[in-house]
């Protein structure tokens, strides 16, 4: 996984972390978060604010 594949991203966090409301998590703690998914693979430095933003709303969407 890429830091663009947001929406897979989001349902790996989904099934990993089911207790936590994505729209309060800190965006220090969702890159971290990310970055520890197994089969991640891809460098901090390709990461932004935006693409947080797009793998937090995806997170928000599937727990809808």
């Amino acid at each position: 996984m890429k830091w663009t594949d947001s929406q897979r991203i989001a349902e790996e966090l989904f099934d990993k972390y089911p207790d936590t409301n994505p729209k309060i998590i800190r965006f220090t703690d969702l890159m971290a978060w990310v970055m520890a998914l197994n089969g991640f693979n891809d460098v901090p430095e390709h990461c932004g604010e935006k693409i947080l933003e797009a793998i937090q709303l995806a997170w928000i969407e599937e727990t809808e």
